[in-house]
Order: C-alpha cells, then structure tokens, then sequence
C-alpha cells in the first residue's frame, strides 16, 4: 500500500513538472513578440536565435542529466533540472539585454531538457511492465495542457499581472508575469519532493561494477541503429508542431489563394486563427492524443501498432491540412486540434526509447532522444525555409512555395519515422532488469 501511495505521488509530482516544462516550452513563442519589443529588440532578428539558443541548451541538458541520471539516480535528476528552469524562468522576467536574454533561454534550455526523461525512466522502473505505460500516458497528457495555461497566462494575464505588479512593488508587464508565474509553478513542485524515492533498479546498478552513463556506448554498432531509430519515431511531431503549427501564419495566406478567395485582411481575419491559438488549439489535441495513444496502447498490447496509427494519422491531417477544403476559423481550430491529438504519441514514444536499452544507460537515452528530437526541428526548419525558397525561384506548383515545401519535408520526416518504428523492438511485456555489458554489448543480466 506505501509503495502505492509513493508511486501516486511520484507520478503527481512528474506530471505537475511536465506541465510547467511545456509550459516553459512553448511560452517563448507565445510571449516572444511582446517581450522583445518591450525591450526595443527587433523581433524579426531575434525570435529565431532566442529559440535556437534554447534549443541549444535542451541538447547540452539532455546529456547532462541524462548521464546524470544514470551516474547520480533518476530523482536528482528530477528535481535538478525542475530547480534550473525554475529559476531561469523567473531571471528571464527581469532582463533588459538580448544577451541576458539568451543566457537565461540557454540555462532554461538545459533545464528543460532533464525532467522528462527522469520522470519516464522513474516510472517505467518502478511501474509493472503491464501498467507503466498507464504512468507515462499520465504525465504527458497532463503536462500537455501546460501550453494551454501559458497561453491564456500570456493573453489574459492582466489580473495576475496585477497581483504580482503589487506583490513586487514595481510594474510588470503580461510577459514578464508568465515567466514568473512559470517559475514559481517549478519551485512550489520541489517542496513536493517529501516521499518520492528512487528506482531499485538503479539503486541495483549501484552495487555492481557495471559501467553507468556511458554515453559513447550507444554509438557502438550493436546499439546505434537502435538508438538512432529511437530518435527518429518523433521528428514527425516536430514536423508538426514546428512548421505546421508554428509557421500557421505563412500557410494560411497561401491556402487561401490557391482555395479562390481573394487575399486581403479581411479574408485573412475571416479565414485564418492566430499562430498563439493554433499552437494552443494543437496542445489540446496533443493531450487528448497522448491519452488516447496510452489507453490504445494497452488495449493492443503493444507500442509499435499505435505508433503506426499516429504516423498514417499525421499522414492524411497534413494533407487535409495543405489541401483540405477552406472554410472559417472554427475549421482551423479543429484541424488544429486533429493535428495535435494525431502527434500525441510523444508519451508511447518516450517509453518505447525507456524500454530498449539497459538499467545502467536508460536515463542516458530517455534524456537524449527527445531532446535530440527537439534539436532536430532546427534541421526540419532550415529544410523548409531552403525548399521553399527553391520553388519561389522557380515560380512552380502555382505559388504554393511552403505547401509544397512542407509536403517533402514531412515525407522525409514520416519516411525515417516509419523506418525508426520497424527497427525497435516490441517492448511492452519487455523485462527491464538487465544492463547492457560494456565488453560485450548485448543484453545481458547482471548475475553479480
């Protein structure tokens, strides 16, 4: 009954964390606009590299704690990399330079990157192999709908701007509160950590002389195409939500022409819903989907068929998406929203990574394949701005330069997808108690 209790609590506190780390996630591309031009930064310059330093810092965190993870145990990780974004997202309230700026994106960045991977890692070793699916699927639909709350913190803040503008004695702006607001969310988490504990299967390895977080195992030829294949289930997700979502604002003008509906602001307003909103609306989905890919996941038995689903599920929604018919916003909301929930295998996706390698490099691969998957929307990104500009200057597939643009890129994303998910193994019933040798790397159980 403790241990009960203990795993309820652990899967609270993972989940209430993931919510802020998407909350912090996503926050910057929400507030991005405001904040920079609060602090006479043009935006058009520098939106891009603030993400990309941010990006940066996820793929230095997640071989940090990731190793960490592996080398120190799974809940330090946990509430390390909470401690990190927390106080990052508060410093990023006050500052007034562009290199303030991405110093704190960075060190957020690097943050971030920690507490999936230990919460995953957590579960998927305290939790039966027949429930810890149910754990993960959990965290990430809760922690999903922490886009939800940065968006309405962001655009319907002036209350609680209001109330931390008095608190404070100084004046703030909506912006400057919803990093607040995030950071102070992270730190009441750590007063939670009373009653959480660590994995006995880590606690196992400890005991062993077996080589922990070593990193540069998994570029051995035994596990690299494993690895790798790990990585490239999710770029589909960033696909989505890092062009089609993110870059709304670019496809909506162009549906419309190519629908017969003159473009002009009207139109525009008529049609079109905000980036925000769109991004907002897909979190939504995402989390609905996430919930739906967990229970389907156990229904089936299995991880692999429900990603399968989730693939050919974001196969037919971009083209809906690209070449779907043009209606009002509320059409735009739900194709939104079709688009998130068709992505939410990122739990399914997480765990399967979990579940492929041994106790005694685990955290080092949950750390590292999302945050690589993350990384990799900057390559997804540079592939459909050169795209697009190839079939601008071409002038073909009548002015649909980013449709067409999107179109390749997610083939290429859904093709190494689909590649990814044919070469990992099926790890449902999967026992996870057992290191891979640093002689020999094969699975091998410890009989120390």
């Amino acid at each position: 009954m403790k241990q009960k209790k203990n795993i309820a609590l652990l899967i609270t506190v993972a989940s209430l964390g993931y919510f802020v780390d998407i909350y912090d996630l996503i926050l910057f591309n929400i507030i991005k606009k405001d904040s920079l031009s609060s602090l006479n930064i043009d935006v058009n310059t520098y939106e891009t590299v603030l993400f990309r330093w941010q990006m940066a810092g996820m793929l230095i965190g997640g071989l940090i704690w990731g190793i960490l993870g592996d080398v120190k145990g799974r809940v330090s990780v946990l509430f390390g990399s909470i401690l990190l974004y927390s106080v990052a997202n508060v410093a990023n309230a006050f500052v007034t330079t562009v290199e303030a700026y991405k110093f704190w994106r960075l060190l957020a960045g690097i943050g971030l990157a920690g507490e999936l991977g230990a919460a995953i890692t957590l579960v998927s070793e305290l939790m039966p192999k027949e429930k810890r699916g149910i754990g993960t699927m959990i965290i990430v639909t809760f922690g999903a709908l922490g886009a939800v709350f940065a968006f309405f913190v962001a655009k319907n803040g002036d209350g609680i701007t209001a109330i931390v503008s008095q608190i404070m004695g100084r004046e703030l702006e909506n912006w400057q509160t919803a990093y607040i607001v995030g950071g102070v969310l992270g730190l009441l988490l750590l007063l939670m950590r009373a009653g959480t504990f660590e994995s006995a299967l880590f606690e196992n390895a400890t005991t062993t002389n077996v080589k922990r977080g070593n990193f540069f195992m998994l570029f051995r030829k035994a596990h690299f195409r494993k690895y790798l294949a790990c990585i490239v289930i999710g770029l589909p997700v960033w696909f989505v939500v890092g062009i089609l979502i993110a870059l709304s604002h670019k496809f909506f003008p162009e549906i419309l022409a190519s629908s017969g509906v003159k473009v002009d602001a009207e139109s525009v307003k008529a049609f079109s819903v905000a980036t925000p909103e769109m991004v907002m609306w897909s979190y939504v989905g995402l989390s609905t989907g996430d919930l739906l890919s967990g229970l389907l996941s156990q229904l089936f038995k299995s991880r692999k068929k429900v990603i399968y689903l989730n693939l050919m599920g974001i196969a037919a929604m971009t083209l809906v998406y690209l070449y779907g018919p043009t209606v009002d916003q509320n059409y735009y909301r739900f194709i939104a929203f079709s688009l998130g929930a068709v992505t939410g295998y990122w739990a399914i996706f997480v765990t399967n990574a979990s579940e492929q390698f041994g106790t005694n490099i685990r955290s080092t691969v949950a750390a590292t394949v999302p945050n690589f998957v993350r990384g990799g929307v900057l390559l997804i990104t540079m592939g459909f701005e050169y795209f697009s500009h190839q079939f601008q200057v071409s002038q073909s597939f009548d002015g649909r330069y980013f449709s067409v643009a999107a179109l390749i890129i997610g083939a290429i994303c859904l093709v190494l997808a689909f590649w990814g998910t044919y070469n990992v193994e099926e790890a449902f019933h999967k026992d996870l108690d057992y290191f891979e040798d640093d002689v020999h790397p094969t699975e091998a159980k410890n009989n120390a």
